[in-house]
């Protein structure tokens, strides 16, 4: 199940608490997590377990994890549906994920672990 939700909702840091600072997903993601205030998140919830999450300010994707490919997949075309995205830079880990949701990828070595992301 997706939910949409942000730091001020009562739940947040119970589901999101553990992956802020978390040097597991620092190092799957080479990249930071942060609870910035004015970011909707997307967390694909099962059983109370966590398997995907994304962050999204301004049309721009700013954070994505999974524990498996399939329940990233599913976070970033609810995103999709939900409005155009403008370009995102996002960790280089889950390309394979972005191509299959039908995002255009800018490869252009400026970022060594990082790739653009646009809608198609």
């Amino acid at each position: 199940m997706i939910v949409k939700i942000n730091n001020k909702d009562e739940k947040f840091y119970e589901y999101m608490g553990k992956f802020f600072g978390s040097r597991l997903v620092e190092k799957q993601t080479n990249d930071r997590i942060y609870d910035d205030d004015k970011k909707e998140w997307y967390l694909y919830i099962e059983e109370e377990n966590i398997n995907a999450f994304a962050s999204v300010q301004n049309k721009v994707i700013k954070n994505v994890y999974c524990y498996k490919d399939k329940y990233l997949e599913e976070i970033l075309k609810y995103i999709k549906k939900e409005g155009k995205i403008s370009y995102s830079i996002l960790t280089r880990q889950y390309i394979e994920i972005y191509k299959k949701c039908g995002f255009k990828i800018s490869d252009n070595k400026t970022y060594k672990n990082f790739v653009t992301v646009y809608e198609k």
